[in-house]
Parts: C-alpha cells; sequence; structure tokens
C-alpha cells in the first residue's frame, strides 16, 4: 500500500514547523544568556571568544527548555562537553533509578542477609578451649 501524499505533506509540514518553533526559541534565550552571563562554561571555566562561540550552549537546570524566565535564571552556559555530560548523568540517573539503583552502586531492593559475624563469639571460645 502507497503513502498517501497529503499525509505525508502534512507530518512534513508539522516537522518543519516543530524545527522552526524550536529554533526561534533557542536563538531568543540562547541571544538572552550569552548578554546576562560573560562566555565562560559553568563547569569547566573554558573561555570563549566569538571564534569559537558556537561552542558554548545553555543549558536548563531544570531540564525543562520551555521555562525561560527573563533574569536567565533557569540557564547556565555550558560548553559542549560539559553539556553532554550533564545531559548523559541525567540519563544515567534515571537509569539507575528505574532500575533500582541507589546512587552509590548498590541495589536499593536488596537486603543484605549475611552477617559474617554471627557465629565470632563462638569459635572465640572454642579457640580459647583449645579445640
Amino acid at each position: 500500500m502507497a503513502n498517501d501524499p497529503t499525509k505525508t505533506a502534512h507530518t512534513d509540514r508539522l516537522i518543519a514547523d516543530a524545527i522552526r518553533n524550536r529554533q526561534t526559541r533557542e536563538s531568543g534565550y540562547r541571544e538572552q544568556a550569552l548578554k546576562i552571563y560573560p562566555w565562560i562554561c559553568g563547569r569547566c571555566a573554558r573561555e570563549f571568544t566569538h571564534l569559537n562561540l558556537r561552542e558554548l550552549t545553555v543549558h536548563h537546570r531544570d531540564h525543562n527548555h520551555d521555562h525561560n524566565p527573563g533574569d536567565g535564571s533557569n540557564w547556565e552556559l555550558l560548553c559542549l562537553y560539559c553539556h553532554d555530560n550533564e545531559h548523559a548523568r541525567q540519563l544515567d540517573a534515571e537509569a539507575a533509578r528505574q532500575a533500582g539503583i541507589n546512587p552509590l552502586g548498590a541495589k536499593t531492593t536488596a537486603r543484605a542477609t549475611a552477617n559474617p559475624f554471627a557465629n565470632l563469639k563462638d569459635l572465640l571460645q572454642r579457640r580459647q578451649n583449645g579445640q
């Protein structure tokens, strides 16, 4: 069965509109953030100039790209590497939470049941009695 050209055109138009809207929204808060903050990565402190400014991104602290207060309180300028790292850490934390693993790496659903020192007193008594 062939694709309906009307549906394909409509889908293409929706995707193009979504991309255009995202780019418009991003350019707005990016320009604002670059005016408010010094051109320095908030994590690694790398400094940027007009030559490499494209490598400096705006990170949303609450991860909500629609929350863009004019005072910049939800923004942080990060270099591409630190920005990728921040989002990777967020994804890792979410995956760990879903797997039931706490931040230290231990499963939160499993409890320790073994007690290696449970019969230590008996062993020491036997040793003292020469057994």
